[in-house]
């Protein structure tokens, strides 16, 4: 929905497409919760693995944009007077009362977080219940087959970022395969029906908005494949 707001504001598909892609993986929260379960040095890797497909995704819209193959934002032109950082800035509430306020406000909003987090572990938990090691090993491992199936799961599974998380941990640490971990967290973000639907109303296209899965996910697919053969 900020993403659409994005839209609505004067930004290009392109902006927008990066913004989706990128955030959801470089947000303090579900940072926090990867290198928890994942460990810093897989965060930080998939934090710059899906900046770089988010850029090259935005600059793929913007191209295709350029060649009138997407329609353009038609409210840019209009809107670029209300993109004044300065103005902003000036209506943010810098008392100490304000900054107080601000801070309850988002305590109060990380419960949400924290209930998409406790229906991932729940999932993982049926999961870990309902396969052994190996038949997990063996059906999401380190292989083409693994990795098409963690894409179908990516697909139906994805509600929340951080109820992904638990789900990728267990790819990363039971089936030992890195690709599938980073598929199943950056591919649920491209295939989203909810998401889909959302750009498909803002921008009035379904070009623009089927594009998304159509550029991201065999990107993502590429980088899963590459991390998996370094098992």
């Amino acid at each position: 929905m900020v993403g659409a707001k994005l839209y609505e504001r004067g930004a290009s598909a392109g902006q927008v497409m990066a913004f989706l892609i990128a955030s959801p993986w470089n947000s303090i929260s579900l940072t926090l919760i990867l290198v928890g379960l994942l460990g810093l040095g897989w965060t930080l890797a998939f934090i710059a693995l899906s900046l770089i497909i988010a850029v090259l995704t935005g600059l793929a819209f913007d191209g295709l944009e350029r060649r009138s193959v997407i329609p353009s934002n038609h409210t840019l032109a209009a809107q670029t007077a209300d993109l004044q950082w300065r103005t902003l800035l000036d209506t943010f509430d810098t008392s100490p009362r304000g900054i107080l306020e601000t801070l309850v406000r988002g305590l109060r909003g990380s419960r949400m977080v924290l209930r998409w987090l406790a229906f991932g572990l729940v999932a993982a938990a049926l999961i870990r219940a309902l396969l052994t090691a190996d038949d997990f090993a063996t059906w999401f491992g380190p292989s083409l087959m693994g990795l098409l199936l963690t894409l179908l799961g990516a697909a139906v599974f994805e509600v929340c970022s951080e109820g992904s998380v638990p789900i990728a941990a267990d790819l990363m640490n039971r089936a030992h395969a890195p690709g599938n971990s980073f598929t199943f967290l950056l591919a649920g973000v491209a295939t989203d029906y909810t998401e889909v639907m959302v750009l498909k109303e803002t921008t009035r296209s379904w070009r623009i908005a089927l594009l998304l899965p159509a550029i991201t996910v065999p990107q993502v697919l590429l980088v899963g494949f590459l991390l998996n053969a370094t098992v």
